[in-house]
């Protein structure tokens, strides 16, 4: 099937289904046997989800009124070639031709002439994209603005932006396998650039690569995992012969970190999503490491674990994930503004949840790849207020005074990313 067609098929999944992306645009992806047209798939899916709004009031100027009901594949359709007009490099007539050419093979063939005409008047006109009010210049919805402005009065746009920007890619060297520095070596012998992160095991790319030209990647010897979700291994700080809770374990990455950092550590993941905690098992599979993996829920773990409480728990929450926007940009328009709130309680619940199941004298490392206080910060501050028993750590990274350490998206090119470290004291 023509490339577009499968573009246009992809957003109209995440735009008017609520699918995510990286669900939607694999389900496309299958249809096409290239590498290279999976890629420029790939690059047209996530370009749309990062301009959506210029581009949405670029098509709205150029159509006499709305395509509604069946006719909005054709509406995103005509979004797939107005990005590829302003953002690639594929010739102007080449783009308009396939793009008309997709309306075909979606069945429409009584609108090729309107997408043929509405990408030729675009091309024609040769306008700037617009950038009337803050939603359009910063192509993202005003309500993440305004959440953004409360928390960061002083640097807003700089978040903004660096959450626009192609994310870089990271390694996670396994100790297990090879020092770091040995690892770089290997890279390096493979005309591979790269160079050592901040946290200990962390190397970053200086572009990212195919995982099947890293040496070693199928036999183990690394991960690809942002520089952010890191540091969650090494901060819970895991000794040998303890019992571990990792609570919300999906795809796994943390798990296999905690692994490598104490092999001899008897680790539980639990995950909600039976699907997803597959890819848990897959990642451990690949780095020969063994967990205890349970299909549950975090915040009744009475239903499911029968053992004894936790000497430590990574609580990675469920969370807005408006850290990782650089990486997943559909999030902008899946996410509403009343979702925060309801997160925040769904965290405060597994968090009063998980802390029931820590050992006194254990440690809990709560997690998020969020960047808006109300799950952070805000949380871990009432979290305080009404548990007697819990102390915060004052991490070495975190800004003086502040309650636990916020990475904003671009700090040390890493994703957003919350932690705080709280400690159960002993009877």
């Amino acid at each position: 099937m023509n490339l577009r067609a499968l573009a246009a098929r992809a957003v109209f999944e995440v735009l008017e289904k609520g699918v995510s992306l990286s669900v939607a645009l694999p389900e496309q992806q299958k249809h096409l046997a290239s590498g290279k047209d999976k890629a420029l798939l790939a690059e047209l899916c996530y370009g749309v989800m990062r301009h959506l709004p210029q581009l949405e009031k670029r098509i709205g100027d150029c159509l006499s009124k709305p395509l509604k009901g069946k006719q909005r594949i054709v509406h995103q359709l005509l979004i797939v070639g107005c990005y590829q007009l302003y953002f690639t490099r594929i010739p102007g007539h080449a783009a308009i031709s396939e793009t008309a050419e997709a309306c075909r093979q979606l069945k429409f063939e009584g609108m090729v002439k309107v997408v043929n005409g509405v990408l030729r008047n675009i091309q024609r006109q040769e306008l700037p994209l617009s950038t009337d009010s803050d939603t359009l210049k910063y192509n993202t919805p005003a309500w993440l603005i305004k959440r953004l402005k409360e928390a960061y009065p002083e640097n807003w746009q700089q978040v903004i932006i660096h959450s626009h920007e192609r994310p870089p890619m990271w390694l996670r060297n396994n100790r297990l396998s090879q020092t770091r520095d040995e690892y770089l070596a290997r890279l390096q012998a493979a005309d591979i650039d790269a160079g050592a992160g901040e946290s200990p095991d962390a190397i970053l790319l200086a572009s990212p690569k195919d995982v099947s030209l890293l040496p070693g990647f199928h036999l183990g010897a690394a991960s690809v995992q942002d520089g952010a979700a890191q540091w969650a291994a090494t901060l819970l700080a895991p000794q040998a012969n303890e019992l571990i809770l990792d609570a919300c374990a999906a795809p796994g990455g943390k798990s296999c970190h905690l692994l490598e950092l104490a092999p001899d550590i008897k680790l539980v993941a639990v995950d909600f999503d039976a699907k997803r905690l597959e890819r848990v098992q897959q990642n451990l599979e690949r780095l020969s490491l063994t967990a205890e993996l349970i299909h549950g829920d975090a915040a009744n773990i009475d239903s499911w674990w029968r053992g004894d409480k936790f000497d430590r728990i990574l609580l990675d929450a469920p969370c807005s994930a408006t850290g990782v926007i650089r990486r997943h940009p559909d999030i902008k328009w899946l996410r509403k503004s009343q979702d925060i709130e309801e997160l925040a309680a769904l965290q405060q619940q597994i968090l009063d949840h998980c802390w029931q199941w820590l050992k006194p004298g254990g440690t809990l490392l709560y997690a998020t790849c969020s960047i808006l206080p109300q799950e952070n910060k805000q949380q871990i501050q009432a979290f305080m207020a009404r548990t007697p028993d819990a102390k915060l750590d004052t991490l070495a990274r975190q800004a003086p005074g502040d309650i636990g350490w916020q990475i904003v998206p671009g700090q040390e090119n890493m994703d957003g990313f919350y932690y705080a470290r709280l400690h159960k004291a002993t009877l």
